[in-house]
């Protein structure tokens, strides 16, 4: 369950594993008189290995974990998870006007509190959204705060930020003074990142920042509590 999301629009809501490239070093093997060259067998070799790399499959599904930790004495996390194509029963929400979101991908973010998934009675595919292949910018810009009661406005909960690119990490600052620091994780292979920070019981936020880099900060909201 969400508390609004500021720049959040429609229904809530990693990643196409990069193949790495190997180089080969060709191996030489030079004749003396009386004796016969064979070719080397290293070439051999690495021609199979590139050739059976190149052939490896994509993985369809792909996780990252964003944050994890213990809140309130309970074990939580965070974890962006990719569908490379629309999962298997899976049906894309429709607009006002009955025209369904476009998207041939799905990004999920799943929340866990006390080895509960947060918004678990919605069924599978609560807390995802469609996306168009690895780089849509839809994606981000978004910030919610998470919770298994009262639409997160109550008892343990999670802020999960999926900020733009520019933003390194983020810095909750509750009410008591206690500064809870996330650093942005990107899922690899996508422009798709996330962090994600632990708002322990009976505590109000009194402002939420982030910083790039260089710990200039890009932005300054006071309304989440």
């Amino acid at each position: 369950m969400a508390l609004g999301f500021a720049r959040k629009a429609a229904v809530t809501a990693a990643a196409v594993a990069a193949l790495g490239g190997t180089s080969f070093a060709a191996s030489a093997v030079a004749a003396t008189p009386g004796s016969t060259a064979h070719p080397a067998s290293a070439p051999v070799s690495a021609v199979a290995k590139r050739s059976a790399t190149a052939h490896r499959p994509v993985p369809q599904v792909v996780t990252q974990v964003i944050g994890k930790g213990r809140v309130d004495g309970q074990r939580w996390s965070v974890a962006l998870e990719f569908h490379r194509t629309l999962p298997k029963g899976y049906v894309l929400p429709t607009r006002p006007d009955g025209t369904a979101v476009p998207g041939t991908s799905l990004l999920c973010q799943r929340m866990y509190i006390g080895g509960v998934r947060i918004d678990h009675q919605g069924g599978p595919w609560a807390d995802c959204q469609p996306v168009t292949g690895t780089n849509d910018p839809q994606a981000a810009g978004n910030t919610g705060l998470w919770g298994l009661h009262d639409k997160g406005t109550s008892g343990s909960r999670l802020m999960v930020a999926n900020p733009e690119a520019d933003v390194a990490y983020g810095i909750v600052t509750l009410t008591d003074g206690t500064r809870i620091k996330a650093t942005t994780t990107a899922l690899a292979g996508t422009t798709y990142r996330a962090w994600a920070a632990p708002i322990p019981d009976g505590h109000t936020i009194s402002s939420v920042d982030q910083y790039d880099t260089h710990h200039n900060r890009l932005s300054h909201d006071t309304y989440w509590r």
